[in-house]
């Protein structure tokens, strides 16, 4: 019998999680404070359970996969909180993109009731996420690491070890996403100017996507939004919690870059114009208008 595993906050990339997981025939136990989010991952055979510590109960280790450390608080350390129920030996996987300090923090406070921290932030989306080709950070002690080993390569064909140390998966997580920040605002810029110069947007894209200004992000997102999809796959607030994320990181290591708190601002700016519920796409939108 395959291991059991749990998996708190089933949006787009918990989700698809638990639907890899039980692709591959792993019994998932599930919990999300919005019960639409459980329906087809119950029609899958996922068990919905009512709370964090009743998901978490009964499993080898558990996915925190919400939006922010104080959501990660509250599963973890609430009135409702895993760490009070789960056996020592049990291990927590941290998905968010969440401070490095709030990591150690979690980390520290989860060790003294004999409970494993992995740090493993992700990046891909959730496409990839279900076909399990996105990409894991992980950091956690070598023990815990090899325990879970299945865990992870069977969540990610690209797992990255990191270190021991939980937080540096944090870390190099906001090191990638604020540059997916600066990509995606350089990408909006540029075809919005494009936009401007009177070409094709279409056509500008192609060349783009086949030339030196090719990025990933920029050809996802703005593909979508030439075509007036904004429609969220990742919405706005995301980038603009990571970039702000990165940037405090970079304020605290003594680093000032010349693009990363551009990329920040823009994001607050999106925030500010009333397009955070849409994809962060929409910075092609907010940079199209005239000022």
């Amino acid at each position: 019998m395959p291991d059991t595993f749990s998996i708190i906050g089933t949006g787009n990339m918990g989700g698809a999680m638990a639907a890899r997981l039980l692709s591959l025939g792993y019994p998932v136990r599930i919990h999300d404070i919005n019960p639409a989010q459980t329906e087809v991952l119950a029609s899958k055979g996922a068990v919905v359970l009512d709370s964090p510590a009743q998901c978490a109960m009964d499993s080898v280790a558990t996915i925190v996969c919400v939006v922010d450390a104080a959501q990660t608080a509250e599963v973890l350390f609430g009135a409702q909180g895993l760490a009070a129920a789960v056996p020592r030996g049990h291990a927590v996987v941290l998905c968010p993109t969440i401070a490095p300090q709030d990591v150690e923090s979690f980390a520290q406070r989860l060790d003294a009731l004999g409970i494993a921290t992995v740090d493993a932030p992700m990046s891909g989306g959730p496409v990839r996420a279900r076909e399990g080709t996105m990409s894991l950070m992980v950091a956690c002690a070598a023990a815990v690491f090899e325990r879970h080993a299945a865990l992870f390569q069977a969540l990610s064909a690209k797992v990255f070890r990191i270190s021991e140390r939980p937080g540096d998966g944090a870390r190099t997580k906001l090191v990638n996403n604020l540059l997916a920040g600066i990509n995606l605002v350089g990408a909006a810029e540029v075809m919005a100017l494009a936009q401007r110069l009177g070409l094709d947007l279409g056509t500008t894209l192609d060349v783009i996507e086949q030339s030196s200004g090719q990025s990933w992000i920029g050809s996802d997102r703005l593909r979508r939004a030439i075509a007036g999809d904004y429609a969220p796959r990742a919405h706005v607030t995301l980038l603009e919690k990571d970039t702000r994320l990165a940037m405090q990181a970079a304020q605290a290591a003594g680093f000032a870059g010349p693009l990363g708190a551009a990329a920040r601002d823009t994001f607050a700016r999106a925030h500010a114009a009333g397009l955070a519920d849409l994809d962060d796409g929409a910075i092609f939108q907010l940079l199209s208008q005239p000022r």
